[in-house]
């Protein structure tokens, strides 16, 4: 890891997703490190809409937006290791591969992604990355995703 890990709160975190409630999912991005890696938290409570039905009174948080919480993390260490606060980043998925859900995840837990950038570099349309999803130090989902980079026009990178 280099010498300085960076961090986004959620002030920041908005200024770099277009993702807003209910579909933002992510709280808070730490430990960015460049384009190498980053771990995003998900605090999951009750009031999230998806419990209403994703089982009424047994709530478990749907496996695709565990694995879109950690495209989000993705998203956020690309756009700060841009640079690209209030620059309208855009990022699209383009597969997930070698998913699988390992554990439960509930209202209460502290969901941690972790992400590593497989393939990609500044400038570059399209990135892959391995993540995984952890509640108490449990695997609770791992995934391979692509995402293709729309950096706005007047951005070279």
């Amino acid at each position: 890891m280099s010498a300085e890990l960076k961090t986004a709160d959620i002030q920041l975190i908005q200024r770099i997703l277009p993702h807003r409630y209910p579909f933002l999912l992510i709280d808070k991005v730490v430990d960015i490190d460049g384009y190498k890696g980053a771990r995003g938290i998900k605090n999951v409570t009750m009031n999230e809409p998806h419990f209403q039905g994703h089982f009424p009174g047994t709530p478990i948080m749907p496996g695709v937006t565990i694995v879109e919480a950690m495209a989000q993390t993705a998203g956020v260490m690309i756009g700060t290791a841009l640079d690209m606060a209030d620059q309208e980043l855009l990022l699209y998925f383009m597969s997930i591969d070698r998913c699988k859900f390992r554990r439960k995840v509930i209202p209460g837990d502290v969901m941690e992604m972790y992400i590593e950038t497989v393939r990609g570099k500044p400038g570059g349309k399209i990135w892959k990355f391995s993540g995984k999803a952890m509640v108490e130090g449990e695997l609770a989902a791992e995934a391979e995703f692509s995402a293709f980079v729309d950096l706005p026009k007047d951005v070279e990178k």
